[in-house]
């Protein structure tokens, strides 16, 4: 037998925080254990020092599984009331038992995981895992289980071939369950002849493959890492037993009990052996000594040199000579089949008191929810290396301001069937880039059965979906877009689950109470879902860790966490509001899911510094995007869900000339306290997938190809539909959101295959064709951020005319031939690019200072430009007077009645220029007389500096 000496891998306890961020791109984690002595037994001393200060008591070192003394400085569980004037007793009492709780839940973590960084690491151990041991493990957590095993096309679907061994080293007490696949050898080979022999599995030769044989390098390894004598005790195990039993009784001691004498104490022997070997020369052995000081239970002094003591544990294990052996991929070809191929269907099978069942695994990277209306399984994904998808691009950095473009992927294609990762990568991504978004959300990408749910129901919460492609497709979908600068967000579903049993989580061991809340509180009251227990230390494993998978394994830069009412209130938020503080801290508030929200972004964020969270709440339960150490939820933005659903009640039920300047403003601005946290869209995919109509169609019909359609009909959907998005676009937070094809104007609503519809794909795709069409593509013009920018400005391709009225710096032909500072001037702007170049959305909030209802006028500032609304449908205003700040000169930089975004072109370029007047209105020092036709907008930009454009000028944001 060959065997490589090793030390003791004995660890101190650590300094280390509780938390240890990494950089974004988290690599794996190696597990430590650590072997802590009982410090109240022992006391160190340096040995071979002259007077020696009495011993101390050593204070135990604080642990990661402690909070510090100085943990909660810093924290105010209530911090974040005064900024939004709440003064309610019992919502401030409510906070301050939420952050014990919370306290109290750490501190149970921490009892079963080193750091709450491995409790949100779950993946890296569950699931399915090839090692280096020429294996392939298997976990599952099913509590309720007696039995488990896995079944698959890879064993015949056999119950008992691969099953999990019984007792602890099977299962532990917490109900996981753990199942080794042992790759086969190949016939003619024989076993290892080192047990623990490794593979590298990703790399064709590793140091292993060399010449040296596995003695050799054992023999170098004890040669070269222990020092002269160091090893003397190691080699001979017997050697210190027998030299103490001849230090106390003499080579020839007695071999009886009844031979042995009495013994002296062992302070007499110790002063005995010490004279001794007073003259001994210096020795590399440990040198300690141990002195029995009469306590009771033997209570030792050890006392040690404490030179030796940081040699020794300054010495690392041997483990570079120990990877010297590790083998490449083709050896192992050479030697072993994998016991479980890549592509291997499989599912988990348990007995439990409620018989067997068959289940596909909860933690599985990669589902088939329903092939071919047979039995859902799971698919082992572990593709050659040569074939394996490998990052090319960083994350993008992360902007000031998110410019959102809502996907989803089924639907993307312009052909009337499913459409797939690769299509979205090469026709949509391009499209979102010219567009001038700088994030994508991804919705129903997470694995599920029903498709006609969006996705929404989610039966895999490990795994994208299949219909879609492989998991390498979706990573290369992520890959080009951080390659185009885009920003990947998913819209993820903690908040319920599918129902499904034989593919989801649903009695996924057998009990009811595995996953999720017994009795009626673990059904959704609508919907037909199940609600997640987030009280239960397992759930939030599987929850958090799910949250950070998603980071690591696909790069993802942020999630927005979708229908957070459903899990903050046991009536999952289907109850009449009232905006008193009690219903936020009342018996219908489930604070467990508070309480899994707070510690999901805590992690998150510490984790990953540069993720981004966002949130859904009908409610806008306090605090939402306050810090965690003020008492908030910890989000970096939420959803305005108000706005859309004001302007699809004005388009459908309210006329055009009764629609109220104040509520749009109200509604669109929301909570001032927060409203630089404001994610906005004027519609999303609810408008288009939800039963619902998406506005074009409102104010189309499904197709512009109609001859039905009068032109005053066209210039009105054309109009509102600029005006809409703009105001929505130009008061917002920072955050604005677009859904999948609303920029141009799709004129039919989303409706998935669905026995209402005999399944039909007809109305589940984008229409991209619809761009050659004038209307829409004058549409898509005005959304995207095009733009003519300086650096492709030629001055001998320029009209004429349209340099004078867009350059006022210049009064003649003769100096506008001159002056070559025209290459420098930017023409015209578009609606996204406002905020590329001039960064708008971060700014600040909108300083609204003309909100006039009898006219429907509104006017305000935000940054340089200021923005002028009239959505009278027949009242245009030759001079209409506005309130500005700053005198100077103003120039309309985005006109919606332009001809070339589809308008009339009401206003002559020679108005685009106005000067301010010296006249207060609005609260305001100066006016602005401007023309403003019947549903229009303008953006005007002032120049501080006059002569030199500085400001709007196509730049990167």
């Amino acid at each position: 037998m060959i065997s490589l000496t090793l030390p003791s891998p004995i660890s101190l306890p650590s300094n280390d925080p509780p938390f240890n961020p990494q950089p974004h791109n988290t690599s794996k984690k190696t597990h430590r254990h650590q072997l802590l002595f009982p410090l109240k037994k022992w006391r160190c001393f340096a040995a071979n020092q002259p007077q020696l200060p009495p011993p101390q008591r050593r204070q135990r070192l604080p642990t990661n599984k402690k909070a510090q003394p100085d943990a909660d400085k810093g924290i105010d569980p209530v911090g974040f009331l005064p900024k939004f004037n709440i003064s309610d007793k019992a919502f401030a009492q409510f906070l301050r038992e939420r952050y014990k709780s919370l306290k109290d839940l750490k501190d149970k973590i921490l009892k079963r995981h080193f750091t709450l960084k491995d409790m949100v690491s779950g993946f890296e151990i569950l699931g399915m895992h090839r090692t280096f041991q020429h294996r392939v493990d298997f976990m599952e957590w099913a509590p309720g289980a007696r039995y488990c095993a896995l079944v698959g096309n890879f064993n015949g679907w056999s119950p008992t071939e691969n099953c999990a061994r019984e007792g602890h080293f099977g299962h532990d007490d917490y109900g996981y369950w753990f199942i080794i696949l042992e790759d086969k050898l190949r016939e003619g080979e024989e076993q290892e002849k080192l047990y623990f022999q490794q593979y590298n599995y990703a790399s064709d030769y590793d140091k292993g493959d060399s010449a040296a044989t596995i003695d050799e390098i054992f023999k170098k390894a004890n040669d070269e890492y222990w020092e002269p004598g160091e090893d003397r005790f190691v080699k001979s195990r017997y050697e210190v037993a027998a030299k103490l039993y001849e230090q106390i009784f003499g080579p020839n001691g007695p071999q009886t009990e009844e031979e042995l004498e009495e013994i002296p104490d062992a302070e007499t022997r110790y002063k005995a052996w010490k004279e001794q070997h007073k003259d001994d020369p210096p020795s590399n052995l440990p040198p300690f000594d141990v002195i029995d000081n009469g306590k009771e239970y033997d209570v030792f002094n050890i006392v040690d040199d404490p030179v030796w003591r940081e040699k020794f544990r300054a010495k690392k294990p041997p483990i570079p000579y120990w990877l010297e052996t590790r083998k490449g991929r083709k050896a192992w070809s050479k030697k072993y089949t994998p016991g479980i191929p890549h592509g291997s269907k499989y599912r988990v099978y348990l007995n439990t008191p409620s018989g067997p069942l068959e289940r596909v695994p909860a933690w599985a990277t990669y589902v088939l929810p329903d092939a071919d209306g047979k039995q859902a399984f799971a698919v082992h994904w572990e593709p050659p290396p040569e074939h394996a998808y490998y990052w090319k691009h960083n994350h993008p950095k992360v902007p000031k301001s998110l410019r959102i473009y809502e996907c989803h992927i089924g639907i993307s294609g312009l052909e009337p069937k499913i459409s797939s990762f690769n299509n979205f990568t090469e026709k949509v991504l391009p499209h979102v880039k010219e567009a001038g978004y700088n994030a994508i959300q991804l919705i129903g990408v997470v694995e599920h059965k029903d498709y006609s749910s969006i996705g929404y129901r989610v039966t895999n919460l490990y795994a994208a979906s299949s219909r879609y492609g492989t998991p390498d497709d979706f990573k290369r979908l992520v890959d080009e877009a951080h390659g185009l600068g885009l920003l990947v967000f998913l819209d993820i579903v903690h908040s319920y689950s599918a129902a499904d049993e034989m593919v989801g989580l649903s009695l996924f061991d057998g009990s009811n109470d595995c996953y999720f809340h017994t009795g009626k509180r673990g059904h959704h009251k609508f919907w037909g879902t199940r609600m997640f227990k987030y009280g239960d230390l397992d759930v939030l494993h599987f929850l958090l860790s799910n949250l950070n998978w998603w980071v690591v394994e696909y790069h993802i830069d942020g999630f927005h966490f979708h229908s957070l009412a459903s899990m903050m209130y046991t009536h999952n938020g289907f109850a009449s509001f009232t905006s008193d503080m009690g219903e936020y801290c009342d018996q219908y508030v489930d604070k467990d899911a508070l309480l899994y929200l707070i510690l999901g972004n805590e992690i998150l964020h510490s984790l990953h510094p540069n993720i981004i969270t966002i949130a859904e709440d009908a409610t806008l339960y306090p605090g939402l995007c306050e810090p965690t150490s003020q008492g908030g939820l910890g989000f970096d933005y939420y959803v305005n869900l108000s706005a859309s659903e004001m302007w699809l009640w004005f388009l459908e039920n309210v006329p055009d000339h009764d629609w109220s300047m104040s509520k749009i403003v109200s509604t669109l601005t929301g909570n001032r306290q927060c409203a630089d946290k404001m994610l906005l869209y004027a519609e999303n995919h609810n408008q288009s997938i939800s039963g619902g109509r998406s506005f074009a169609e409102i104010l189309f019909g499904e197709t512009l190809e109609q001859s039905s359609i009068t032109k005053d009909s066209l210039h009105r959907g054309c109009s509102l539909h600029k005006m809409i998005r703009l105001i929505t676009f130009s008061i917002c937070g920072h955050a604005y959101l677009n859904f999948m094809g609303n920029e141009f104007g799709h004129p039919k609503r989303v409706e998935f295959p669905m026995s209402s519809n005999n399944f039909s794909f007809s109305m589940a795709n984008r229409r991209w064709d619809l761009l050659a069409n004038q209307v829409h593509s004058a549409l898509f013009s005005f959304d995207k951020g095009e733009g003519l920018s300086r650096k492709n400005l030629c001055f001998d391709s320029l009209n004429w005319t349209s340099c004078i009225l867009a350059c006022s710096d210049f009064h003649s032909l003769e100096q506008i031939a001159s002056n070559r500072k025209l290459n420098n001037f930017f023409l015209s702007q578009e609606m996204t690019n406002l905020d590329e170049s001039e960064r708008i959305l971060s700014r600040g909030l909108p300083h609204i200072h003309h909100v006039n209802d009898t006219t429907m006028v509104i006017s305000y500032l935000r940054g340089p430009l200021l923005f002028i609304f009239n959505f009278h449908p027949t009242n245009s205003y030759e001079r209409y007077s506005v309130g500005v700040e700053e005198a100077g000169e103003y120039r309309v930089v985005l006109n919606t009645d332009e001809t070339k975004f589809n308008g009339e072109g009401l206003i002559k370029h020679d108005q685009y220029i106005r000067r301010t007047i010296s006249r207060r209105i609005d609260d305001l020092r100066n006016c602005l007389e401007v023309p403003l036709p019947s549903r229009s907008a303008q953006v005007g930009y002032r120049d501080p500096s006059g002569h030199k454009k500085a400001g709007i000028d196509g730049g990167a944001s």
